[in-house]
């Protein structure tokens, strides 16, 4: 790749009025790293698994798959690779570990933690399923293997309102985000689906940011702008928006809408991937950043190819890695249309 080459794919991202921006002469100063990396990979049989949040230069330089928690999950489990580096947070790279524990994982990122994941350890599990006995607990994606490993099923922003619904028990406990807990209430409600579901109190420090008068203030600015929104959000914001996806089903929508121009409520990273797939629409407001995934950078990529250090390893004992694999392999028995031999029959709590 040339400096020109990836200047091309970049020059249309513009976050916070240009403070993010791609220069030709920045691109030059990127590819030799871009190079070294994509020669190492092939050197290693190595493949780079990477967020939407991420940078773009990591995107659209050295990624070999993008997307969110749930189409990463599975990407993971298609590669021939002897080694996965997961540009991402450590939950995802846990995940990845999970379902091929016969690969080296890699974590490039040099502050792996997330708000969500941070806020509920396996041993709160532990306990809150003893006050809870009767209750079926479902797990947000953003939990560590630990935490996987004591629940019965794992779910993402983009399955959790169906995978709640068909679940055979009217008593949920839904962890950690207590705001798509919230919004997991409202919409049971409005299926008319009885559910009994407690939440727990964690939120994503990002999405947390932003209120409904925020939407209404962006809406003023910005006429006819359609506002798009992450179930990570507030019940407040998401009834303001004019749309509530994943970051995914964010993408499609801008995809596929003949609108143009839009809002996006979630990591800037999503804004920059529209700006470089989509340079005809127009991406407005400020960046919301995340500290975490934006600790992922070309220098730590290739630093963890060329020799990783034990924190930059995600390892799992087998008996946590299998209790976790079974929440997870529940997901996917759910979002992959085989719900109905799960129906009524009775989750096998972890021992």
């Amino acid at each position: 790749m040339t400096g020109a080459e990836l200047f091309e794919k970049l020059k249309d991202v513009r976050i916070s009025g240009g403070a993010c921006a791609y220069t030709l002469e920045k691109c030059e100063a990127m590819v030799p790293l871009i190079n070294a990396i994509n020669a190492l990979k092939k050197q290693k049989n190595a493949v780079i698994l990477a967020h939407s949040y991420v940078s773009p230069e990591i995107l659209y330089g050295v990624a070999d798959y993008s997307g969110d928690s749930y189409g990463l999950a599975k990407d993971a489990t298609r590669t021939s690779a002897d080694i996965i580096v997961f540009a991402a947070v450590r939950f995802m790279a846990e995940t990845a570990k999970i379902l091929n524990p016969e690969k080296q994982v890699l974590i490039p990122g040099t502050d792996t933690g997330c708000t969500l994941a941070d806020a509920v350890t396996g041993a709160d599990v532990r306990r809150l399923r003893k006050e809870f006995p009767d209750h079926s607990f479902v797990c947000y994606i953003n939990t560590t293997a630990d935490v996987k490993a004591e629940c019965d099923v794992c779910v993402t922003s983009s399955n959790v309102y169906d995978i709640v619904e068909a679940i055979p028990n009217e008593k949920i406990f839904f962890l950690p985000d207590k705001l798509m807990g919230k919004n997991l209430q409202e919409e049971m409600i409005r299926r008319g689906v009885r559910k009994e579901i407690e939440i727990y109190d964690g939120v994503c420090y990002v999405h947390e940011q932003y209120d409904p008068e925020m939407v209404q203030f962006m809406r003023l600015k910005f006429p006819g702008v359609k506002v798009l929104s992450h179930p990570e959000c507030s019940p407040g914001v998401l009834h303001a928006s004019d749309y509530v996806g994943s970051t995914s089903q964010m993408l499609d929508y801008v995809r596929k809408s003949k609108d143009d121009r839009f809002v996006m409520l979630t990591e800037c990273g999503l804004s920059s991937r529209l700006m470089v797939e989509f340079p005809e629409k127009q991406i407005v407001g400020s960046c919301t950043m995340c500290k975490y995934m934006k600790s992922n950078t070309l220098e730590g990529i290739l630093r963890v190819l060329i020799k990783a250090r034990p924190q930059d390893v995600a390892e799992l004992s087998e008996d946590v890695r299998l209790r976790a694999k079974r929440c997870i392999d529940a997901m996917f028995e759910y979002t992959e249309g085989k719900a109905s031999a799960l129906r009524g029959v009775e989750l096998v709590e972890p021992s």
